[in-house]
C-alpha cells in the first residue's frame, strides 16, 4: 500500500457536517506531515516523481527559449546568435558572453545558453510547442 501522501484524498461524505469532513481533513493533513517529514527532500521528490527546483527552472526556461524563437520578434533581438559555421549540433546556437560579475551570470540570457545549445537539431527543429515539451523531456 502507498504512503498515506500517496493515497487520493476522498471526497467528503454528503451526510456528515462541515465541522467533521474540516476536523478529518486536518487530521489527514497531520498525517501527511508526519510521514513526510521521514524522508528527505530528494527522497520526497523520488516518490511524488517530481524534479527539483533547479530541474523546472531549466525546463521552462528552454520552454520561453523556443516561445521567443518562434516568435515574430527575431531572437537575435534578445540573444547573439552563433555566426561560426563550423558549430556541431544544430544551426541556431546562441552565443556564450564571457562573464566578469557573478550577477550577471545569472541572468535569463546567459544560463539559458549552455542547455540551449546541447539540444540536438530534431528538438530545436521542432515548430509545435507540445513537440518541443515532449522532447526536452527525455
Amino acid at each position: 500500500m502507498p504512503p498515506h501522501f500517496l493515497r487520493p484524498i476522498a471526497a467528503p461524505d454528503l451526510h456528515s457536517s462541515p465541522m467533521a469532513f474540516c476536523e478529518n481533513m486536518s487530521q489527514s493533513c497531520n498525517e501527511l506531515m508526519r510521514e513526510a517529514n521521514s524522508y528527505t527532500y530528494m527522497e520526497l521528490l523520488d516518490k511524488l516523481n517530481l524534479w527539483t527546483l533547479e530541474e523546472r527552472r531549466n525546463h521552462s526556461d528552454l520552454i520561453e527559449v523556443f516561445k521567443m524563437a518562434e516568435s515574430p520578434v527575431p531572437l537575435a533581438k534578445f540573444f547573439k546568435l552563433h555566426t561560426d559555421n563550423r558549430t556541431c549540433g544544430h544551426s541556431f546556437k546562441l552565443f556564450k558572453h564571457c562573464c566578469n560579475c557573478e550577477v550577471h551570470r545569472h541572468f535569463f540570457s546567459e544560463r539559458v545558453v549552455n542547455r540551449w545549445n546541447m539540444l540536438d537539431q530534431d528538438t530545436n527543429i521542432c515548430k509545435v510547442y507540445k513537440w518541443f515539451q515532449v522532447k526536452i523531456r527525455n
